[in-house]
């Protein structure tokens, strides 16, 4: 039974169950089986880390695995999630690493890899540095001399990857004058977030850009988008902008102060690649969390929605499966398939103001098609361990099977265990708010009656 990979990478709290020690380990097994996929040339890996107060303890201990199997790590220090998958690919190296939590509170972190071309390492691969680590097993090959790895500070590898981000537009430069505010999330795109936009020419306002490293993701960001939309009112912004602590995703408030997520980001930018002639096939990929509002409106546009399972690396899979060129999750993970090859919240920020640039239009008019349907979530706090055996208890089974059959056919029933926190996740939708609050109530009962 796996252990440590989640959907996102190994997560937890720092220090206390990510450990220095596991952190070498880490280092040191993903060096050994990512090397032996490379025989020949000399393993490179670049990690990169956000804002936390426990990066550098992390980052240390999973240099010194890295190192201790003859790979050389590449430091780019503090840079968004995405940025390290993409010059894994510029730079041709190895593997890339992030220690980050993405939008977990500041006492959490997490090590998650990228393969070569930017992809999250397939299960087998994970498995197989987690069989490594679990087992016990000796790595009994260990280099001396001359064979032992270095570590080298790459300083360009912010400005190569805002480079990037600008060759991913038809128009990088000559925009129409537009006011931006920004909350970085106190995290990874402090920097790179406000420098980007200052590139594009905008009216730029930023919020939540002074790390200290104990207030990542603290009431800002993505997560938690109040101040973002009092500061788009206060300054008539035409856009607002939220990142989570690692900018692999983002979610924004248009001109009137409404919040719009994943959903409308993927309505706004599928319509737009539709009518250019880049939506070939027509489709998009959503995962089961996705409002069902949002096929009936790309359905107006003859745009089909594949369905998958919750987590970006299966929002990939599908997209390659399927062909899609689009595809993302409600939370703000969009993938766009021609440029990346995960969830980038710097470059879906970019593309929803290319959109409001070429259409001329307000980002309210443009999201305004997606009509959702009333959705609930609730969180139920579960030891993850846990999860099989709650599933099959006979009280849980049945509240599963009376909620689906009462929602039929218009509406949509989620209960699955999150892959990145201890919890256990109900969403229900619906024509009826009220059905949808007695069946999550039911089906949460249920859960905690079956510990």
């Amino acid at each position: 039974m796996r252990k440590l990979f989640g959907t996102d990478g190994v997560r937890g709290i720092a220090n206390i169950e990510l450990t220095p020690e596991l952190a070498f380990k880490l280092g040191q097994a993903g060096s050994f089986v990512l090397a032996q996929q490379r025989e020949g040339t000399r393993p490179r890996i670049i990690v990169g880390k956000d804002t936390r107060i426990s990066g550098d303890m992390l980052e240390g201990a999973l240099i010194a695995g890295i190192c201790s199997m003859g790979a050389d790590a590449l430091k780019v220090g503090v840079i968004p999630t995405p940025a390290v998958a993409n010059l894994t690919g510029k730079y041709k190296a190895t593997c890339g690493i992030v220690i980050s939590a993405s939008h977990n509170p500041v006492e959490d972190n997490g090590i998650k890899f990228f393969g070569a071309g930017g992809f999250k390492l397939p299960d087998e691969v994970e498995a197989e540095i987690e069989h490594l680590i679990t087992s016990e097993a000796e790595i009994t090959w260990r280099p001396r001399g001359i064979d032992v790895g270095r570590t080298y500070e790459v300083k360009e590898a912010q400005n190569n990857y805002l480079e990037y981000l600008c060759s991913c537009l038809e128009q990088p430069r000559g925009w129409r004058k537009m006011t931006v505010v920004l909350d970085c999330a106190n995290g990874a795109a402090y920097e790179s977030g406000p420098q980007l936009w200052r590139q594009m020419g905008v009216r730029l306002i930023t919020i939540n850009d002074q790390p200290n490293g104990i207030n990542i993701n603290k009431d800002c960001g993505s997560t938690y988008p109040g101040a973002l939309k009092n500061a788009v009112m206060e300054y008539n912004a035409d856009i607002g902008i939220a990142y989570d602590g690692d900018a692999d995703r983002c979610i924004v408030i248009d001109e009137e102060g409404n919040e719009l997520d994943g959903d409308h980001i993927l309505l706004i930018c599928a319509r737009d690649m539709k009518n250019r002639g880049g939506l070939t096939p027509a489709k998009i990929v959503a995962t089961v969390m996705s409002n069902i509002g949002l096929n009936i409106a790309l359905a107006r546009d003859h745009i089909a929605v594949e369905s998958c399972s919750v987590g970006d690396r299966y929002v990939v899979e599908k997209m390659k499966e399927t062909k899609a060129l689009l595809g993302g999750e409600q939370s703000g993970h969009i993938i766009f398939r021609q440029h990346a090859n995960t969830g980038d919240g710097l470059l879906t920020s970019l593309k929803i103001a290319e959109v409001m640039q070429r259409t001329d239009r307000p980002l309210s008019e443009l999201a305004r098609e997606l009509v959702k349907q009333p959705q609930l979530l609730v969180n139920v706090r579960i030891n993850p361990a846990e999860k099989d055996v709650i599933m099959e208890q006979p009280l849980v089974k049945a509240a599963i099977q009376e909620a689906e059959q009462r929602l039929g056919s218009w509406g949509k029933l989620v209960v699955r265990p999150s892959g990145t926190e201890p919890l256990f996740r109900i969403m229900a939708q619906g024509p009826d708010q009220g059905l949808l609050e007695e069946l999550i109530r039911n089906i949460k009962n249920s859960l905690e009656k079956g510990r």
